[in-house]
């Protein structure tokens, strides 16, 4: 089973790290690291990752990964990785994304007319892109599955383990990796996080969007 995951300068290194993570343990499970132009991509946590792969080496991967940053209109203009993505969907059996990686596969126009989610602060950017947004941490559609932001990606990836090899493998996974989210705070999404925790988060992502841009 070929896992394609989409590599490329300024991502946010858990929403690739963390669901491939989970998919690498699914017996079979071969990841194949792709970008526009092979070599290291670094992250917006200042680490590299390396894409070992032109995008035309995998040309039918069952299954691609697109994961987010927070400037990804330097991706969604990339017509070598649009066109890859709209040549290597139809014979996927997974399309998938997490956090702002959705607007990628909406740019590509894989979205048009499916449910989808993406990290909060631009959820409704998904519907400029054909999409139906929807407030959930991961949104199933036909064979697109697209997670909220960053560490939802996880949670995608073990319920995917699921459709994939049942739910018994993907359990095992999870206890090999001890997912047991306990968090100190209740303040991972905007329904739950203080007025004052949420504007400052707001702020901060948009600078660290302009830092990217």
């Amino acid at each position: 089973m070929q896992i394609a995951l989409l590599l490329f300068d300024g991502m946010t290194a858990l929403d690739a790290i963390g669901p491939i993570q989970v998919l690498a343990g699914l017996p079979g499970a071969t990841i194949r690291t792709v970008a526009s132009t092979p070599g290291p991509k670094r992250t917006d946590a200042g680490v590299a990752l390396v894409a070992e792969h032109a995008l035309a080496d995998v040309p039918r991967p069952e299954i691609v990964l697109v994961p987010g940053g927070f400037n990804m209109q330097p991706v969604m203009a990339d017509t070598r990785a649009l066109e890859w993505l709209r040549a290597a969907h139809p014979t996927t059996t997974w399309t998938t994304s997490v956090c702002t990686g959705a607007l990628v596969l909406g740019a590509a126009g894989i979205l048009r007319g499916l449910r989808a989610t993406t990290h909060w602060a631009v959820h409704e950017a998904l519907r400029d892109l054909g999409a139906e947004p929807v407030a959930a941490r991961m949104v199933q559609d036909g064979k697109v599955v697209t997670a909220a932001g960053v560490s939802a990606g996880i949670d995608m990836a073990l319920r995917l383990a699921a459709l994939i090899k049942g739910e018994s493998a993907a359990q095992i996974i999870q206890l090999m990796i001890e997912y047991d989210p306990d968090p100190p705070f209740r303040a991972g999404s905007p329904a739950t996080a203080p007025p004052e925790v949420l504007e400052g988060a707001m702020r901060a992502f948009a600078r660290r969007a302009e830092a990217a841009a």
